[in-house]
C-alpha cells in the first residue's frame, strides 16, 4: 500500500462511499426479499456488509477519518445491542489495526528520517507491521545495543490527510453551525487543528512520553516505555509485551477487569496533577496488561499539557453540581464557557442534564455496564426529549476538547469492561475539592 488519499476531493469521495454503499445494500436487500429470504436474514447480511465497508473505508483513509472510526468503536457500548453485534468485530479492529504500508514505503520514510544507513541502527528489523493505527504503524525491532524496540513509522502524507479532514469539518461547521445554537465550533476546530499539528510531530510525542516515563519511573502500577530516539516521523521506544485492554473486554476474569479498569481510570485522571500531562487517546489498544500485573501505557501523540493539573473550572463545575443549587451550577457553567452569554437556559433542566453524567460519583464504588452507557445516552440524540434540547444549548470551550474526549472515551471503555471502580476516591485524588 502507498500513501493514504490526501486531496480533499479524493477523501470526500471515499467517505461518500459509506452512504452510497448503504443505498446499494438497501437495493440488494429488496432483491433478496423478493427471492424469498427472510427480513432477519437480509438485515443480518446488510449489517455484515456495512461492517466490512466501515473498516475498509475508514481504515484505508487513515488520518482524521480513521480517528473518527476509532472513537465510534469506543462508543459502541452506548448503542443498542441489536445494532452492535455485527459491527463490534470490525470496530474493534479499527482500534488497533489498519491496512499496512508496503516495505518500500516504510524504508523510504526511515531513509528520509534516519539516513541511508538506517539499517545499521538495528540488530534486526521486522518488515511486517506489528500494529497499525490512524497516522502510523509499528514495527518490532532490536536496537543495535540489544534492546527490543517498537519503531513507529508515520504514514506518508498523514499530516496532509489530517489537515484535509479538519478543513472538511470546518466547511461542514460553517454550513451547519446554526443547527446547534449553543455551540461555537470555530474555536473548537482551531484547537483540534493545533492538537493534530502536534500529533504528527513525533519529536513532541517523544518529549511527552519521556515526561510520563520520568514521573512514573519505578511505579508499581504502571509501565511507560522509554524513548530510544525521536524524529519528526519516526519514533523508537522500548518494546512492551502485554495483552491489550481490547482483548480483555468480555474475556478476562472480572477481578482482573476491575483491577485494570481502576488503574486505567486513575492514570487518565491523575496524570495531569502528577505529571502535568493528560493522556488524551483513551482507546483500549493503547493500554496493555503486562505479565507482572502493571498497566502498560502506549501512544503519547494526543497529549494535553496541563502543568497545573486538570482545569480548575472542572473542579468548580463538579462541586457546584454535587453541592450547589441549579442557579449556581449555571453561573459556573457560564463563567467556564459551557453556556454562552447570549444563550438562555432553564437552570433546572441544565441541572438534570448534568446529573445524568454524575451517577458514577454518587457512591464510593460504581459498576459500569453497556446497559448503563446506553441508558445514559438513550435520549441525548432524540429531538423530542428535554435532554436533547438542553444539549444543543451548551457549548464546548476549546480548553475542554481533549478533557471531554478522555471523559467520554474513558466511560465507554469502563462500560465495555463492565468494571467496578472506586470512582469517588479517584476523583478526590485527581480534583481536590470537587467532592466532599
Amino acid at each position: 500500500m502507498g500513501e493514504p488519499p490526501q486531496a480533499g476531493l479524493a477523501r470526500a469521495a471515499r467517505l461518500s462511499t459509506l452512504p452510497l454503499g448503504a443505498a446499494a445494500r438497501a437495493v440488494r436487500g429488496v432483491g433478496r426479499r423478493l427471492s424469498g429470504q427472510s427480513a432477519q436474514e437480509v438485515l443480518a447480511q446488510r449489517q455484515a456488509e456495512s461492517a466490512r465497508q466501515l473498516f475498509e473505508v475508514l481504515g484505508n483513509l487513515k488520518g482524521g477519518a480513521m480517528k473518527v472510526g476509532q472513537f465510534v468503536s469506543l462508543m459502541e457500548s452506548a448503542l443498542p445491542p441489536e445494532l452492535v453485534v455485527p459491527y463490534r468485530e470490525s470496530l474493534t479492529r479499527l482500534q488497533s489495526a489498519a491496512p499496512a504500508l508496503s516495505g518500500d514505503a516504510v524504508a523510504q520514510v526511515l531513509t528520509e528520517e534516519l539516513g541511508e544507513d538506517w539499517r545499521s541502527l538495528f540488530a534486526s528489523f521486522e518488515q511486517s507491521a506489528a500494529a497499525a493505527a490512524s497516522i502510523g504503524q509499528v514495527h518490532r525491532a532490536v536496537w543495535h545495543d540489544g534492546r527490543d524496540v517498537a519503531v513507529k513509522v508515520q504514514y506518508p502524507g498523514a499530516e496532509q490527510a489530517l489537515m484535509a479532514d479538519v478543513t472538511a469539518l470546518s466547511r461542514l461547521a460553517r454550513v451547519s453551525g446554526g443547527l446547534v445554537p449553543g455551540m461555537d465550533l470555530a474555536p473548537v476546530l482551531e484547537e483540534l487543528r493545533r492538537r493534530l499539528e502536534e500529533e504528527v510531530d513525533y519529536r513532541l510525542e517523544g518529549d511527552a512520553q519521556e515526561q510520563f516515563a520520568q514521573f512514573y519511573a519505578d511505579d508499581p502500577a504502571y509501565a511507560i516505555p522509554g524513548v530510544v530516539m525521536a524524529g519528526q516521523r519516526v519514533l523508537v521506544s522500548e518494546w512492551l509485551e502485554g495483552v491489550p485492554l481490547s482483548t480483555l473486554i468480555d474475556r478476562a476474569p472480572q477481578p482482573d477487569r476491575d483491577r485494570v479498569a481502576t488503574a486505567y481510570l486513575r492514570l487518565l485522571l491523575e496524570a495531569p496533577q502528577r505529571a502535568g500531562l493528560l493522556h488524551a487517546d483513551p482507546h483500549p489498544g493503547n493500554f496493555l496488561l503486562l505479565a507482572d500485573g502493571r498497566l502498560g501505557v502506549l501512544d503519547y501523540g494526543a497529549v494535553n499539557r496541563l502543568p497545573d493539573g486538570l482545569p480548575g473550572g472542572l473542579t468548580r463545575v463538579l462541586a457546584a453540581a454535587a453541592h450547589g443549587d441549579a442557579d449556581e451550577l449555571v453561573e459556573v457553567l457560564r463563567e467556564e464557557g459551557f453556556v454562552r452569554g447570549s444563550v438562555s437556559v432553564d437552570a433546572q433542566a441544565v441541572r438534570a442534564y448534568v446529573d445524568r453524567f454524575l451517577g458514577p460519583l454518587q457512591a464510593e464504588e460504581f459498576t459500569f455496564s453497556r446497559e448503563w452507557m446506553r441508558a445514559m445516552f438513550a435520549d441525548l440524540q432524540d429531538p423530542r426529549t428535554e435532554a436533547f434540547r438542553v444539549g444543543v444549548t451548551l457549548n464546548l470551550p476549546p480548553q475542554y476538547v481533549l478533557v471531554q474526549r478522555v471523559w467520554l472515551g474513558g466511560l465507554a471503555v469502563l462500560s465495555q469492561l463492565e468494571a467496578t471502580v472506586p470512582m469517588r476516591e479517584i476523583v478526590r485524588s485527581a480534583m481536590p475539592g470537587a467532592l466532599r
